[in-house]
């Protein structure tokens, strides 16, 4: 039991702070990539109905713009992760409702699957879980959700991210395709 707490403790390094011009080319990326979801969204949607630009569109600007080189970042990681929890999400909800075994299974069933497939990416969880929590208008696009707004959000992200992460002579994106 005392090993198991003194893991708690940490014993790793801290990394490094980060050049200013990193926080300023995610603030650029992270502008550019969610302002142009927005747009979109606006363009094809009524604005009250923005199911074009989803929370977990956040996070994924923070790991594409923000942590570039993390294995997470990936485009693999980006799309598969995206879209194989939204494909998750979208079934769960189907075959199980909106309820708490819904949530359970299907945000469960989506990491398990991101892992098996080598496409981990954190905000996946977040789709999967906005799938089966959203409301009416997420929920009638039934597996259309997976495509838009899901893929094609996610492929505006990566879009931003190759242009504006390689602007720098510091940076580059991605590390790896597949």
């Amino acid at each position: 039991m005392k090993d198991y707490l003194l893991k708690m403790r940490g014993g790793g390094k801290r990394p490094a702070w980060p050049h200013p011009r990193e926080a300023f080319w995610a603030l650029v990326g992270s502008a550019a990539g969610l302002g142009l979801c927005a747009i979109i969204s606006n363009a094809l949607f009524a604005p009250h109905d923005s199911v074009f630009l989803i929370g977990s569109f956040g996070a994924s600007a923070v790991l594409v713009y923000a942590a570039s080189t993390s294995p997470f970042s990936q485009p693999r990681n980006l799309l598969g992760g995206h879209m194989l929890s939204a494909f998750v999400g979208v079934a769960s909800f189907r075959m199980l409702g909106g309820g708490t075994v819904a949530v359970s299974a299907g945000v469960s069933l989506a990491i398990a699957l991101m892992v098996l497939t080598h496409t981990v990416h954190p905000p996946g969880g977040a789709t999967a879980l906005i799938a089966i929590t959203g409301g009416d208008k997420v929920h009638n696009l039934g597996f259309l959700f997976v495509l838009v707004p899901v893929g094609a959000g996610a492929l505006v992200l990566l879009t931003v991210a190759l242009l504006v992460n390689n602007l720098s002579r510091h940076r580059r994106y991605p590390h790896f395709w597949f």
